[in-house]
């Protein structure tokens, strides 16, 4: 039998030890921050060998970014056929990462950390930034295209403006990270670049 063939009959990949891995990491870094955990220590919280974490995320920098994709994995471009709506219904799923004791400090851990660790840096923008961001940017084109806001948008700003009041509360302020937040950000959107004929109205 070939070494291929032997590889392909071996034993599948245990999904809950995946999800276990993940839980646990996630964990650790919101406890003791990106530098201040081990493997050691994903591997007794999540009840499996290093090896098995290895055979998965072949460093500690895989691992963590494995985690961060994780903490907006399931993320869905809402279709309400309102875009104020949809812009809330983000804002309120961002909401939900930003004010759970683990997310939160899992993403308080890894900004703090992204200056020193590139291959971090790139696995948030290239993973938890980009999935929120491109979700949001689909709803705010298509309230470009059904007139609710300005033709000339500066999409880019808006994101940041969405984006940025959590960071700011969460990272700076530490003021409260709920719904009136969620809606407050989603209508400031809306109404300062809203189209002419919304201002009109």
């Amino acid at each position: 039998m070939s070494t291929a063939k032997q590889r392909s009959l071996g034993r599948p990949r245990d999904a809950r030890a995946d999800r276990a891995i993940v839980a646990a990491t996630l964990e650790l870094i919101a406890e003791a921050g990106v530098d201040g955990f081990r493997v050691d220590d994903v591997a007794d919280r999540a009840g499996v060998g290093k090896a098995a974490i290895y055979r998965r995320h072949p460093s500690k920098d895989a691992l963590v970014a494995a985690a961060i994709a994780a903490v907006v994995s399931d993320i869905e471009v809402p279709d309400t056929g309102s875009t104020r709506e949809d812009l809330i219904e983000l804002m309120r799923e961002a909401v939900d990462v930003y004010a759970d004791p683990v997310r939160s400090g899992v993403v308080a851990s890894v900004v703090g950390a992204m200056r020193l660790h590139p291959e971090l840096t790139r696995a948030v923008r290239d993973g938890f930034l980009t999935q929120r961001r491109e979700a949001l940017r689909a709803v705010l084109d298509r309230g470009i295209g059904r007139g609710d806001l300005a033709s000339d948008l500066d999409v880019e700003l808006a994101l940041d403006a969405l984006g940025g009041a959590l960071f700011y509360r969460l990272l700076i302020t530490g003021g409260p990270i709920d719904e009136h937040l969620a809606e407050g950000v989603a209508e400031l959107i809306l109404r300062g670049f809203a189209s002419t004929k919304e201002k009109q109205s």
